[in-house]
This record gives structure tokens, C-alpha cells and sequence, in this order.
């Protein structure tokens, strides 16, 4: 087995995407327990997160925390620390791989997929990877399936206000990347709404960690209050088929473009944590 690489706050950034985990899931069983469905719905009862741990061949594991409830069709909450050699083809691909492939990484990779279709799904993920350096990344976007322009104002200003504590400057900079990276080329369109993306933050690692803490309190505040004004909302089968539909597009960047999904199944990831973010039902009529 491979020695992980050491780092000076690989122990701080592990705990914390951990504590995280466990406090956006209780967040996420609240609104569970809040939902009321209304008199003779058919909905299920209210959901609670199973914990499933898994181990890496190579070295490391994870716990991949996944809920099916009356609000969330679909959530996964999934914290991993793994640690090994990449592959000489994916080391060329990996800042500081390239001449000692052996890398540590850890994070936290959160999916969330409503059943009402007026209650955007949402993404945010963030992590600490090591390799001859050392950088923090992430992002967290918002994919509605009907666009609401208060919730989308919102989610773009907590975002920015959580950059601008850091850096007046990565706003700008992160929204834009958000913008280019979650395009689906072949489609000629956004998967969402947008949000931001940044990576390899690498110059100040106090500040890449704090920024990392402070936008999971950020996701943390905001996201359940963004499914608390839509949750008790009717809707149509034409909702619901037009739901469908926009979770296809999910689908599609998933597996044709997402970074973290090919890290993970190229890094000898668990297959059903890593594909955890696909949705439960798509079409594609």
C-alpha cells in the first residue's frame, strides 16, 4: 500500500468536512420531519439518512450518507479520505503529480435531488487535495428545474458575500468559472443556474480553508431556507414530467464532463458513492 502523503492541515480539513456532513444531514431530516403533505397524499414518510461505509483497496474510504424521503426524492451526503498513486496517464493531468504520482485527498460531495419540482436540486462539494502541493477546491450550484428568480438572486448573493469575507475579487472570478464549467457543449446550455467554482487554491492555505469553512456555513444557511419556500407547493404531472426531462441534463454533465466523478472512478473510488449524484428518475423523451 501506498504511504499517504502528510499535510499540515490535512487532519483540520478532514474533521471539518465531516462535521459539516452531520450537520447538513440533521438540517436535512428537519425538513423532512417539517414537510406536511397534504390530506391523502400518497407521499412517503419522512426520510432519515443510512450511513454506509466503504474501504479503498489503495488506501482510505469513506461514508457515503443517503436519504429517500417525502422531500428529498434523492439526497447523498458523501465524505471520503483516500490516499495512493495516481495513474501515470491521470498524474500527468494532476498539478504536482507528475514526477511522484502519490496523492491524499479528502472532501465532502453533496447532491440533493427534491421531489416537488418547484424545490431546486442543488450541488456543493468542497476538498483538500496533497500531492508534491497543496490546494483547497469546490464550488456549489444551484439546478432548478423551473428557475425562480428570487431563489436565484438569493443563492448568487450569500455566494458573493462569502467570497467578498475573503477576496473582493473571487466572485468575479469563481461565478465565471461556474458559468464556463457547468456548460453542457453538446447542448448548447447551462445545466442550472449557475453558482461558483474554484480550484487549486494553493498561495495562502489559511485562507483557502477558511473560505472552504465558510462557504459550507454559507450552503448550510442558505439552501434549506431556498427548500422551506417551495416544499409545501402543489404541482402537476406536467411538472413532474418536465422534472424528468431537466434531471437528464444532470445526468448528461455527470458522466460526459464532471471532474469529481472522474477523479473518483479513476482514483479506485466507491462506484455507487461516486454516482450517488445521479438523480433517481430522468427522460429523455
Amino acid at each position: 500500500m501506498t504511504e499517504p502523503l502528510t499535510g499540515r492541515l490535512q487532519a483540520p480539513a478532514r474533521a471539518w468536512f465531516e462535521t459539516l456532513r452531520d450537520r447538513i444531514c440533521a438540517a436535512f431530516e428537519a425538513l423532512e420531519r417539517e414537510n406536511r403533505p397534504p390530506d391523502g397524499d400518497a407521499a412517503p414518510p419522512a426520510g432519515r439518512f443510512e450511513r454506509r461505509p466503504w474501504t479503498r483497496e489503495g488506501g482510505g474510504g469513506g461514508v457515503m450518507a443517503l436519504m429517500r424521503g417525502r422531500v428529498f426524492e434523492k439526497a447523498g451526503v458523501n465524505v471520503s479520505t483516500v490516499w495512493g498513486a495516481f495513474s501515470p496517464e491521470f498524474a500527468s493531468r494532476i498539478p504536482g503529480a507528475e514526477a511522484d504520482p502519490r496523492f491524499w485527498a479528502s472532501g465532502i460531495s453533496l447532491v440533493a435531488h427534491p421531489r416537488n419540482p418547484h424545490v431546486p436540486p442543488v450541488h456543493m462539494n468542497t476538498r483538500h487535495i496533497i500531492t508534491a502541493k497543496a490546494w483547497f477546491g469546490g464550488g456549489a450550484d444551484l439546478n432548478p428545474i423551473r428557475p425562480d428568480d428570487e431563489d436565484t438572486a438569493l443563492f448568487h448573493r450569500e455566494l458573493k458575500a462569502a467570497c467578498d469575507r475573503h477576496d473582493p475579487q473571487w466572485h468575479a472570478r469563481f461565478k465565471a468559472w461556474a458559468d464556463e464549467y457547468f456548460w453542457l457543449p453538446h447542448r448548447g446550455e447551462h445545466r442550472g443556474v449557475g453558482g461558483i467554482f474554484y480550484d487549486y487554491l494553493e498561495d495562502d492555505l489559511d485562507q483557502a480553508f477558511a473560505f472552504t469553512r465558510d462557504l459550507g456555513e454559507t450552503f448550510l444557511g442558505l439552501y434549506p431556507r431556498l427548500v422551506g419556500r417551495h416544499m409545501d407547493r402543489p404541482w402537476t404531472a406536467d411538472d413532474r414530467a418536465f422534472q424528468s426531462v431537466r434531471r437528464g441534463r444532470y445526468v448528461e454533465f455527470n458522466l460526459l464532463y464532471d471532474r469529481g466523478t472522474q477523479f473518483g472512478l479513476r482514483t479506485g473510488g466507491n462506484p455507487e458513492a461516486i454516482l450517488m449524484s445521479l438523480p433517481p428518475e430522468a427522460a429523455w423523451p
